[in-house]
Formats: structure tokens, C-alpha cells, sequence
């Protein structure tokens, strides 16, 4: 067990990870506690929470507390009962997040509704009740968008909007946050190894994406430690002057076309 009153970059700190059983915010709860802090993290699956809890608290303080980002109650509750086990809420990751493969003028209204209600305002609902104890605490908020939110990605249309509105709510939440020195900034994986649990077309169940993707210039798909190191750095005391900033970790994806030279 790590004590949260020694070493590390977050130590005594603590941190609510939404969407945190699996994937990347699973990564980023694990590095968290590496850091020295204790976590909280909801989901909505109940055997993948209690998985998830009981392989960080090898490493450290966690708790699993289910929670659907869409349900204003679910979410105070939620936040409620991490201001109880933690030693403070010192930290917001907004993670939570679905998506539907289709064009975004072949989604379904039933589908935008669902994703615009997980992914835009489940993060809103999270800021609004995490702040207040944020503000007490000079704390960070930090919401995971994607690299689709700042290029488009037509095949992915609604996903692609509803991370863009995350980018500008991260902007928002930085100039409202501010007097209070509450920071607010944006993390935009490009694709993470394994891909999102949560994004089929319309009218299918769920499934992990095929991870059939191009390679970025750097030489290798994104894995989740990639995204968590970047939110260690932004939940750290390092970037106590950093906010409503959007920091892209995709390999270099999104800095210009590649030329792909011919014959080999």
C-alpha cells in the first residue's frame, strides 16, 4: 500500500476518476496512486467496479462507487460519498464517455441524445458538483476529450462534436474557475490501445472497437499510461499556472498530413 503522507507527485491528495474501471481511466487511477494519492472511481457496471477496486487497492486507496455520469442524483451522490473516504477532493478527472459509428447526419436522435448526455453534460454535472470542494482545495479539474474533437473524424460525427464541446467546457470551467484557483485544462488521446468498450453503430450492443488504426508518425499506437502521465502532470502542483489548455497525446496524428512515399 502506498502512504499517501510520503513520496510522490499527488501525495496526500485526492482524486475522483469518472468512467474509471476500465481503459484509459483505469491508467490514469493506477498512476494516481503510484503518485502517492487516494482515488475514487465510478462506472456503471458493478463487476468491472469491484474488479477494478480490488486490483488498485494492491497499490494503494481506492474505492469503486457506481454512478451513471447522465443522472444529476447518481452524480452528487457519487461525489458526495468521495469527499467521505478521501482525504480531500483535491482532483476531478471528467472520463466517462460512449460513441456511435455512423455519419453524424445518420445518428439516430435517440443515439445524440445518449451521447451528448454522457459525454457533455455527465461532464458538466460532474464539474458543477466536484467545484465547490475543488475551490477549497485550489484543486484540477482535467476532462478527457479525444483528438476527434479538434479534427473531425467523419465516421464518428457526434463523438466527434461532443468532444469538441468537452474542449471549449474545459476552456469555460478555466475562466469561471479561475478567481478560485481552481484549474480546468483538456487531455485528447489519439487512438489508445485497447479503443473505447463503449462504441458500435446504431442499434448494436456495445463492443471494443477493432483497434484497426494508422499508425502515428512516432511509430506506435497510443497506450493508456500515455494518457495518465499527461493527467499526473496536469493534477500536479507542477501546473499550478496551467489551465484552459488542450494538450493533444496522439503520436503526432493531428500535426499535418503524412506524405506516404511510393513503391516501399
Amino acid at each position: 500500500m502506498n502512504d499517501t503522507a510520503g513520496g510522490g507527485r499527488l501525495a496526500g491528495k485526492g482524486a475522483l476518476i469518472t468512467g474509471g474501471t476500465t481503459g484509459i481511466g483505469l491508467a490514469i487511477a493506477e498512476r494516481f496512486l503510484a503518485e502517492g494519492a487516494a482515488v475514487v472511481v465510478t462506472g456503471r457496471g458493478t463487476e468491472p467496479g469491484r474488479r477494478a477496486e480490488a486490483a488498485l487497492r494492491e497499490s494503494g486507496p481506492a474505492w469503486f462507487v457506481p454512478a451513471d455520469a447522465r443522472d444529476p442524483d447518481a452524480v452528487s451522490r457519487s461525489v458526495g460519498i468521495a469527499v467521505e473516504r478521501l482525504p480531500a477532493l483535491d482532483i476531478l478527472v471528467n472520463n466517462a464517455g460512449i460513441g456511435v459509428e455512423a455519419g453524424l447526419l445518420r445518428t439516430p436522435l435517440e443515439d445524440y441524445d445518449r451521447v451528448m448526455d454522457v459525454n457533455v453534460r455527465g461532464y458538466f454535472l460532474y464539474a458543477c458538483a466536484a467545484y465547490p470542494h475543488l475551490a477549497v482545495r485550489r484543486g484540477a479539474m482535467i476532462h478527457v476529450a479525444s483528438d476527434a474533437g479538434i479534427w473531425g473524424e467523419q465516421s464518428i460525427g457526434l463523438y466527434s462534436v461532443s468532444k469538441a464541446a468537452v474542449v471549449m467546457l474545459g476552456k469555460m470551467l478555466a475562466l469561471e474557475g479561475g478567481p478560485d484557483g481552481v484549474r480546468s485544462n483538456v487531455v485528447c488521446p489519439g487512438d489508445t490501445w485497447p479503443g473505447m468498450r463503449h462504441m458500435a453503430p446504431p442499434g448494436v450492443a456495445d463492443r471494443p472497437e477493432s483497434g484497426a488504426w494508422p499508425m502515428p508518425p512516432i511509430g506506435r499506437i497510443g497506450q493508456p499510461r500515455d494518457v495518465a502521465a499527461a493527467a499526473v502532470f496536469f493534477a500536479s502542483d507542477e501546473t499550478e499556472f496551467i489551465t484552459g489548455t488542450t494538450l493533444l497525446v496522439d503520436g503526432g496524428m493531428t500535426a499535418g498530413y503524412q506524405q506516404r512515399e511510393k513503391g516501399g
